[in-house]
């Protein structure tokens, strides 16, 4: 579903499907490690801004799939959006709210 999406040495994976043997060693960044000095990932602001968030069960796995794609492209397109952010799911929001997140993060 994706909401447990963390980045391992900077690669993008579902944690659900790691060992954490397989992590040993490693760095595993979670959606906690997004915040910088206390202050939100710009992802995470613009999450709350734009109402992307609901429940809160998905909200994790979206904010680390948006930075690791804005990341990677500071200037997605929406298909791009899309495509990255096809493998989480959310039942409350809807998509219209995250993709608008992370259009408001994209330079």
């Amino acid at each position: 579903c994706g909401s447990c999406s963390v980045l391992l040495d900077g690669v993008l994976v579902c944690s659900c499907l790691v060992l954490a043997a397989q992590a040993d060693g490693h760095v595993v960044e979670t959606v906690e490690g997004l915040a910088a000095e206390g202050e939100l990932h710009p992802v995470q602001a613009a999450l709350i801004e734009a109402g992307g968030v609901q429940c809160g069960f998905c909200t994790p796995g979206f904010a680390v799939v948006a930075a690791d794609l804005l990341r990677r492209s500071p200037s997605p397109t929406d298909d791009e959006m899309r495509e990255a952010l096809s493998g989480n799911l959310c039942r409350c929001t809807g998509y219209a709210k995250i993709i608008e997140a992370v259009r408001a993060c994209a330079r």
